[in-house]
């Protein structure tokens, strides 16, 4: 009963930070016609045909296009994983976009949020550039090294490397990349206080803007856990579009499944989506770390062995 009260007070204080700021609450659909098409994450289809959503972000995007404002959400979302300490394939995620903010002034919302939600920041908290955060704790630079010493170097720290993998995975830079950050960078960052880690590579940028060779997105981490994922939004519908067909024939390449990319979305974009910044923030593991609990489980009312 402990968690279940506290999970109704923080959720209670996060609808009075974004009433506090004039944030319009939005509800958006949970099934669709549509689903994401990024490389690494999988969505659960229904007998339908349509999709249950990972990220309300599709349908958020064309409310803001259609002169929304600036708006938030708290929904239920799911994603075709294990499930394991950090994760539930139904998860409860804050979503929220800005207009007139970029990923900087976004960052500076969200740790605004984290202190008002009970967080105790003693100071501001660090922001590490990705190339930056490499260097100091995998010893290299991600943007110059190439992608067989990412293998070699990952084999000689006694890493061992996924079993199964397609050649289109094999030959990903950014696959070795994301195992390096999951398994030796991330870990290290964000022990004590939450870390904002920035500027990613540009082959990474998803929907973000690129400005040169860096995405202009930026993750939240916790004691080594990703907590947020947030963007400087790419507002260009045909880069959009475009980036879409690539993530699909990544994925037509590595025998994974190959949703419908949101044209609806595309649509909206040529209609105009206003310069913004926005952001989706794990609900369910920042209470688990708030609370100190060892698993996922523990924050949820029922996980999904007992779901």
């Amino acid at each position: 009963m402990k968690s279940l009260r506290a999970r109704a007070a923080l959720l209670g204080r996060i609808r009075e930070f974004f009433h506090a700021r004039e944030v319009l609450e939005v509800e958006t659909p949970v099934l669709s016609r549509h689903a994401t098409v990024d490389r690494h994450i999988d969505s659960f289809r229904c007998q339908d045909g349509r999709w249950l959503q990972t990220s309300p972000e599709f349908a958020m995007k064309r409310l803001l296009c259609a002169g929304s404002g600036p708006i938030w959400q708290l929904c239920k979302v799911f994603r075709h994983e294990e499930s394991g300490r950090w994760h539930n394939p139904e998860f409860s995620l804050l979503e929220w976009y800005r207009p007139g903010f970029d990923h900087h002034a976004l960052m500076s919302e969200v740790e605004d949020l984290l202190g008002y939600c009970g967080l105790p920041l003693s100071r501001p908290c660090e922001r590490l550039s990705y190339r930056d955060a490499f260097l100091r704790e995998a010893g290299f630079d991600p943007f110059l090294i190439p992608l067989e010493q990412l293998r070699s170097r990952l084999a000689a720290r006694g890493l061992d490397e996924p079993r199964g993998l397609s050649p289109a995975e094999v030959g990903d830079r950014d696959l070795w990349l994301d195992l390096w950050m999951s398994l030796v960078v991330a870990p290290r960052l964000g022990r004590q206080e939450p870390c904002f880690l920035h500027d990613f590579p540009a082959s990474q940028a998803a929907l973000a803007q690129v400005r040169g060779e860096v995405a202009e997105r930026f993750e939240l981490i916790w004691q080594g856990v990703e907590l947020a994922n947030g963007f400087h939004e790419l507002a260009d519908a045909e880069e959009q579009q475009a980036r879409f067909r690539r993530d699909q024939e990544w994925r037509r390449r590595s025998d994974r499944l190959v949703p419908d990319y949101d044209l609806h979305l595309i649509e909206a974009l040529r209609q105009g989506l206003p310069a913004c910044a926005g952001v989706a923030l794990g609900v369910d593991r920042l209470l688990q770390l708030l609370l100190g609990l060892p698993d996922i489980a523990s924050v949820l009312a029922f996980a999904n062995d007992r779901a």
